[in-house]
C-alpha cells in the first residue's frame, strides 16, 4: 500500500490533495502570514513535477454556510505567487466536476472552501436552539447520509489521493478521513504530514535518552492527556507557565492571584506520583516573576513559587528557573516543547519563553539535540526569534499535534494507514 509521495509515479494522474490554506487574512482580504500555503508547495511541485495534475481542497475559517469573507477566491494570489503556476478556481466544490475532467497535466485547480457545505464536517446547520432530541438525532442522521455522496463527488474528480493537512488530521471529516477510502491504493501522506508524524515519532516513540518535555501554557485540564501519557516516555518533565500553580498550589504553596484550577489539584498529585513511581525528574520553577496586576506595566517582584504573596501573582519564570532549565536542555538529547513559561503575549514576561526558545536552539546547533516545537505560543516565540530554522522541527499542527502526543490515533492518519 502506497503511504508516501516519493515513491508514487504521478505521470498522467490526476491527485485530489487535502492541504491547510486556513490562513489569516487582513480586512482587505489580503493573506498576512503564508505559512501554511508556503508548506504544502513541495508537496504540491511534487506532484507537478511527477508528471500530474493537482486538485487542492481546503477549508478557510468556520462559516456557517456559503460565506464571501471566507471564500478561498482571495488567497489565490498568493498560491500562484508561491508555487510559480496559475491557479484555476471551481466556485462549489460540488460543481468541478467539468473543470476536473478537462484539467490538463500540470495545471493545479483550487477548489471552494469545502465548509460551505454541512457534509465536510458532518454535522447539521440551521437548528433552532429549542430544538427537540429528536430533531437534533434526524437532523445528525441526514446530513451523515448527504456526506456520503459529497465524499464520493470529490472522490470522482481524481485518480489518488494526498493528505497534507496535519492540522486537520485529528478530525474525522470527509475530506480528511472518509475520502480516503475511495482510493485504497492510491492514498498517501505528503511531504508536511510525513514530517510531522516522524518529527512527533522521534520523541515518543523512537527517541534519543534522555528525553525532556516542557509543557506550559495556562491550564492543566488541557494538558492532562499530553501529561499523562508523557511520564510514561521521558526522563525529564518541566511543568511551567500557569499551569505550574496547580501543582504548587496542590502541594500546600502560597500562590497569591496566580491562576490556578482547583479542581485539577489532584490530578496534579497523581501525575507526580506517576512520575515518581516510574523515576522520571519532574522540574517546576522554584522561584518566578510576579505582577501585582495582569499588566504588561505592573510592578514586579521575584518571589519563591510556594510563597507568592497575597494580590501577586506569578507571570514568568525568573532567571533563577530559567537556568535550571536551560541545564537541563543542554543535557539531553531529545526535547519537546509545548506552551509558553510565561505570559507571552505581554513583553515585560515574554522573558522566560523566549530563553527556552534561545536554549534549544543553542541545544540543536551544539549538541546535537533533537528539538521539536509545537503549540501556538511556542512556534510564535521561535519564529518572533528567528530560531524557527535553527530548532530540529517546528510543529504546525495544534490541537493535532496535542492529540498524537497524548497517544491518540488520529483519523487523518488512520485513514491513509489502513
Amino acid at each position: 500500500m502506497q503511504k508516501f509521495i516519493d515513491t508514487y509515479n504521478f505521470e498522467g494522474k490526476k491527485v485530489i490533495a487535502r492541504v491547510d490554506f486556513n490562513v489569516p487574512l487582513d480586512k482587505d482580504f489580503k493573506v498576512t502570514d503564508a505559512t501554511r500555503i508556503r508548506a504544502a508547495v513541495p508537496t504540491i511541485k511534487k506532484v507537478l513535477d511527477g508528471g500530474g495534475a493537482i486538485i487542492l481542497m481546503s477549508h478557510l475559517g468556520r462559516p456557517k454556510g456559503v460565506d464571501e469573507k471566507f471564500s478561498l477566491k482571495h488567497i489565490i494570489y498568493k498560491v500562484e505567487e508561491l508555487l510559480g503556476v496559475k491557479v484555476l478556481f471551481c466556485p462549489d466544490c460540488m460543481k468541478a466536476d467539468q473543470m476536473a475532467k478537462d484539467l490538463k497535466m500540470g495545471e493545479v485547480l483550487l477548489l471552494e472552501n469545502l465548509r460551505f457545505y454541512a457534509e465536510e464536517e458532518g454535522k447539521p446547520r440551521g437548528l433552532a436552539e429549542d430544538a427537540s432530541d429528536e430533531e437534533k438525532k434526524a437532523a445528525k442522521a441526514k446530513v451523515k447520509e448527504s456526506q456520503k455522496e459529497f465524499t464520493k463527488h470529490l472522490a470522482s474528480y481524481a485518480d489518488c489521493y494526498i493528505n497534507d493537512a496535519f492540522g486537520t488530521a485529528h478530525r474525522a471529516h470527509a475530506s480528511t478521513a472518509l475520502i480516503a477510502s475511495y482510493f485504497p491504493e492510491d492514498k498517501m501522506f505528503g511531504y508536511i504530514m510525513e514530517g510531522e508524524i516522524k518529527a512527533i515519532d522521534k520523541v515518543v516513540k523512537e527517541p534519543q535518552h534522555p528525553v525532556t518535555a516542557i509543557i506550559g501554557g495556562s491550564k492543566v485540564s488541557s494538558k492532562i492527556g499530553i501529561l499523562q501519557n508523557l511520564v510514561e516516555k521521558v526522563d525529564n518533565m518541566v511543568i511551567g507557565g500557569g499551569m505550574a500553580f496547580t501543582f504548587v498550589k496542590a502541594k500546600g504553596g502560597k500562590i497569591g492571584n496566580s491562576i490556578c484550577e482547583d479542581d485539577q489539584m489532584q490530578v496534579a498529585l497523581d501525575i507526580l506520583k506517576a512520575a515518581e513511581d516510574k523515576g522520571v525528574k519532574i522540574y517546576i520553577p522554584k522561584s518566578v516573576v510576579c505582577a501585582d496586576k495582569f499588566e504588561n506595566d505592573a510592578n514586579k517582584q521575584v518571589c519563591p513559587i510556594d510563597q507568592i504573596p497575597d494580590g501577586w501573582e506569578g507571570m514568568d519564570g525568573s532567571a533563577e528557573s530559567l537556568a535550571e532549565i536551560e541545564g537541563v536542555i543542554m543535557n539531553s538529547k531529545t526535547v519537546l516543547w509545548n506552551g509558553p513559561i510565561g505570559v507571552f503575549e505581554m513583553p515585560s514576561f515574554a522573558v522566560g519563553t523566549l530563553e527556552i526558545a534561545k536554549t534549544l536552539a543553542k541545544a540543536t546547533q551544539e549538541k546535537g539535540c533533537f528539538t521539536l516545537v509545537g503549540g501556538g505560543d511556542s512556534v510564535a516565540a521561535v519564529n518572533q526569534m528567528g530560531y524557527a530554522d535553527k530548532v530540529s522541527y517546528v510543529s504546525t499542527g495544534g490541537g493535532a499535534m496535542l492529540e498524537y502526543l497524548e497517544g491518540k490515533v488520529l483519523p487523518g492518519i488512520k485513514a491513509i494507514l489502513d
